[in-house]
């Protein structure tokens, strides 16, 4: 076979590795709402029988429901501060002058490298034994936090690098202070970089289990109450239920930013 023929013959390749890759990625993620309109409490083939009584269980499980608003609620709060202090550090990593400024960029990053159950284990005996706190939902939105605090950085930190600051300086000799420079020029522009640190952390902060483990109280978080469960398959269907209806919203939601991305990308042309 000819060198010619071999490299025609590459993109037909790479297409199937491709589509193979989307299938095993996407795949299972399709199945859950077909599942969870099925007559079975076994996600298996072939289907039975459309039903939605999965769904009108899951609405009368006040214990799940319970579990999913304290995870909304931790994510949405770690990925605010997070945000705000992300922020805050790329600011000042970018745009001024940080003594031992890979030292700290170093120490804030550490969090992405530590494995997970060595953390939540360190937070709990710090917790407990130091500050001799009870386990809550506050100590798990704290954990949370200090592990959500590196995505928001890596994000914001790329997109305050890839606007000019001539602009910021051009307001300062318009007379503009600090303050109204940042919240005039800076945060406009970083806008992109916070709606998408705000959608990952929350994203990194809903699906975490290994902290929430360790530092759980008596109210668990949706992971854990979902773990919890995995023991009983007559369980199984409201659990794809309520997947599909994260899926939904989540489909909606990044549906929305995105939208809103491009209206403000082509208001500023």
């Amino acid at each position: 076979m000819s060198a010619t023929a071999r490299r025609s013959r590459l993109p037909m390749i790479l297409s199937v590795i491709l589509a193979f890759y989307v299938l095993v990625l996407y795949g299972p993620v399709v199945l859950l709402p077909v599942f969870s309109f099925n007559d079975n409490i076994y996600a298996v083939f072939p289907l039975t029988q459309f039903t939605t009584k999965w769904y009108h269980q899951l609405t009368d499980n006040e214990a799940m429901l319970s579990a999913l608003w304290a995870s909304i609620k931790i994510a949405a709060a770690s990925a605010v501060i997070a945000t705000i202090l992300g922020f805050l550090v790329a600011k000042a990593m970018t745009r001024y002058r940080v003594p031992a400024k890979n030292f700290f960029y170093a120490v804030f990053m550490l969090p992405l490298i530590l494995p997970t159950i060595i953390k939540g284990a360190s937070l709990l005996s710090f917790f407990r034994q130091y500050l001799d706190i009870p386990l809550s939902l506050w100590t798990i939105g704290a954990a949370h936090v200090t592990v959500t605090i590196p995505f928001a950085m890596l994000i914001l930190i790329a997109r305050l690098e890839s606007f000019d600051r001539s602009l910021e300086e051009a307001s300062a000799d318009l007379g503009m202070n600090a303050w109204e420079t940042a919240w005039r020029i800076t945060l406009p522009l970083a806008m992109p970089g916070l709606i998408a640190s705000l959608l990952l952390c929350f994203i990194v902060s809903f699906d975490e289990f290994m902290l929430a483990f360790f530092l759980s109280g008596s109210q668990p978080t949706l992971p854990i109450y979902m773990f919890g469960l995995l023991r009983f398959p007559e369980s199984m269907p409201m659990m794809l239920a309520l997947g599909s209806c994260i899926l939904f919203f989540s489909i909606i939601a990044v549906t929305i930013t995105e939208m809103l991305r491009l209206k403000r990308s082509e208001a500023l042309l």
